[in-house]
């Protein structure tokens, strides 16, 4: 009967490197292409999340948490802050800033559309699309498409991103 192969007490163990524990691959921008796509999860908004939104920015129109003036004005129940659907397409919310992390200089500019009310029990499904690459010396420039579709599939959000990176 063979025993079961055990580690060796007398190897020495891996040096451990922190700065080498990385989540996926690290890229350079040389490295991303046109079209590649960038996924935050899903997450459905409660009436916690406008409320903690709410604290926070200090926004405390009704149209966000009262319903019988949200009905009154001709909202179906109080509406999501825009820029709280905004945040959903912080990069951060996604894989993006893994891959481009050693090589990320700056968020430059951030521009959106609100195209549909969300409301407290709307899935927000969040994606960033690369859809430029403009070399410019040392650096870069990615442009992404941030979109957020809501459960129904239809577009809530669309917008743009633009980050400075350094080239490889």
């Amino acid at each position: 009967m063979t025993q079961p192969a055990t580690p060796s007490t007398t190897a020495a163990p891996e040096a451990f490197d922190p700065e080498a524990f990385l989540v996926v691959p690290a890229r350079t921008f040389e490295d991303l292409r046109v079209g590649e796509v960038f996924r935050a999860p899903s997450r459905t908004l409660t009436d916690a999340h406008a409320a903690a939104f709410q604290t926070v920015s200090a926004d405390n129109h009704p149209v966000h948490y009262d319903a019988e003036w949200a009905r009154r004005h001709g909202h179906s129940a109080p509406v999501v802050h825009g820029l709280q659907v905004l945040a959903f397409t912080a990069p951060g919310a996604t894989l993006f800033p893994h891959f481009i992390g050693e090589v990320f200089i700056s968020f430059l500019e951030l521009s959106c559309r609100f195209l549909k009310e969300v409301h407290s029990g709307d899935t927000l499904y969040p994606a960033l699309t690369i859809t430029g690459l403009e070399p410019q010396g040392d650096n870069g420039v990615v442009t992404t498409a941030a979109t957020i579709h809501d459960q129904r599939g239809e577009l809530a959000l669309s917008g743009l991103h633009k980050y400075l990176l350094r080239r490889g």
